[in-house]
């Protein structure tokens, strides 16, 4: 694959935090796999308008987070670009990219735990997934956070940003425990 190249070339970009939202793409795609063929089965009539709306939903995310792959590497050549005052900025911007793919990569791993209700149990294992490579996505966004916050002066920003990463860490570690707890 072209991106896989490109990741494992000597170019800065795309780097761990793009590399984060196709991880958290491939668990939205999961969802909308695991609730299209619920929703396609006989077997499953009963539950296939929450599964549809789960495909929406998925979808929709897999094309957020597309987006901000894109954005991601952006903000990052942004700060290799920079120097001086510009180069906070940029820093601002490289820590607010990757806390968007945390946002949403715990909304895959909402609807990976709301999937589960589908009871389709032969997709559990491919929602689990999809629950797990979200949990992954999160930890690596929080990764690229955090090397920006080191760098970043403004410290009430670097606050406020570690609250919210924090929140989101605690959350996706809870999701990721409930659909573990059902899936094994």
């Amino acid at each position: 694959m072209e991106y896989l190249a490109r990741l494992a070339s000597a170019d800065p970009t795309p780097g761990g935090g793009s590399a984060a939202t196709i991880v958290a793409a491939l668990g939205a795609s999961l969802v909308a796999m695991a609730a299209r063929i619920t929703a396609a089965n006989p077997k499953h009539a009963p539950k296939r308008d929450d599964a549809e709306r789960l495909v929406a939903r998925a979808d929709a995310l897999r094309a957020e987070l597309a987006t901000a792959q894109t954005r991601d590497e952006a903000a990052f050549t942004a700060v290799i670009a920079s120097r001086g005052d510009a180069r906070q900025q940029a820093l601002a911007h490289a820590a607010a990219e990757p806390l968007n793919a945390m946002r949403l990569s715990v909304e895959v791993q909402r609807l990976a735990a709301e999937a589960l209700s589908l009871e389709n149990p032969h997709l559990a294992s491919d929602i689990g997934c999809a629950a797990e490579f979200a949990a992954a996505a999160v930890a690596a966004c929080a990764y690229n956070v955090r090397v920006n916050h080191r760098a970043m002066r403004d410290s009430a920003l670097v606050a406020t940003q570690a609250v919210e990463m924090e929140r989101y860490e605690r959350e996706s570690a809870t999701l990721l425990r409930r659909v573990r707890e059902t899936v094994r």
